[in-house]
């Protein structure tokens, strides 16, 4: 009994890296930037320092929206060879996002009875 108990320990534990593995997320293909979809800039605001705003962005696909506080400026790198830049650290910005507010949907009106 003690046997079979160490064997089907041994197999779970072996079995365990294969598990792990089957659910790692597969990589995925690198998109071309300019083939990304956009969100939708809204608004845009000034910044609370000099050269600085802030936009609200909307995620079409589901209406997250996203405040991004930026310079107005950033230096890059020029394209690597597939094509993206490399910006310095502290030189982008923030993001924060919140999801979309849904509301309750309203009831239906009652039907009044009908007239005799």
């Amino acid at each position: 009994m003690r046997f079979a108990a160490l064997a089907v320990i041994a197999a779970v534990v072996l079995a365990l890296p294969l598990v792990a593995q089957a659910q790692q997320p597969q990589p995925q293909q690198p998109v071309a930037w300019d083939q990304l979809p956009r969100m939708q800039l809204e608004r845009q605001f000034a910044g609370p320092l000099q050269d600085t705003i802030i936009q609200r962005w909307r995620d079409p696909a589901d209406g997250t929206i996203c405040y991004i506080y930026l310079p107005i400026t950033a230096a890059h790198t020029p394209p690597t060879a597939s094509g993206y830049v490399q910006y310095g650290s502290n030189t982008i910005g923030s993001i924060s996002c919140v999801a979309p507010v849904r509301l309750p949907a309203a009831p239906a009106p009652a039907n009044p009875p009908a007239k005799k």
